[in-house]
């Protein structure tokens, strides 16, 4: 597991350092755990950033789609790493112009991170700022 562990990172490190065919690679390796792994579904999301940096939109919604249903099953609808690969998901919708998908997975992120992060958090105030990017009015839902 710590090997699998270190091949995900080495990864994100291809990533970062713009080297996103030897980041592929890695990706590829981590899918011995199984399809519904939730290391697994971690790579997954993580490949499905990498092909949004290299334009191949229609492959990120498959790697998404795919880490989403297994995050919703393994993890729960609002498991931090559910919620990130929805925000992901509305990154995508967004640079593909489906600006009401895109709304709607940045909304469900943000409930979901707000609820467990707080209104305040780093996170919380992107998704309020891809949602305004959007033409989407903001305000705060407070409970009482």
């Amino acid at each position: 597991m710590w090997t699998l562990t270190a091949v995900n990172n080495l990864g994100i490190l291809y990533m970062d350092q713009g080297k996103l065919d030897e980041a592929e690679g890695m990706c590829q390796h981590k899918k011995a755990l199984g399809p519904n792994h939730t290391s697994t579904l971690k790579t997954i999301n993580n490949l499905g950033i990498l092909y949004m940096d290299q334009g191949k939109l229609d492959e990120v919604e498959e790697m998404c789609q795919w880490a989403l249903e297994g995050n919703e099953k393994a993890l729960g609808p609002n498991h931090t790493s559910t919620l990130e690969t929805v925000n992901n998901l509305g990154i995508l919708y967004g640079r593909q112009g489906k600006l009401d998908k895109a709304e709607e997975m940045y909304q469900r992120a943000l409930e979901g991170f707000e609820e467990k992060l707080g209104y305040e958090h780093e996170r919380c105030r992107r998704l309020r700022r891809n949602l305004t990017v959007l033409g989407v009015h903001i305000t705060r839902n407070e409970k009482i």
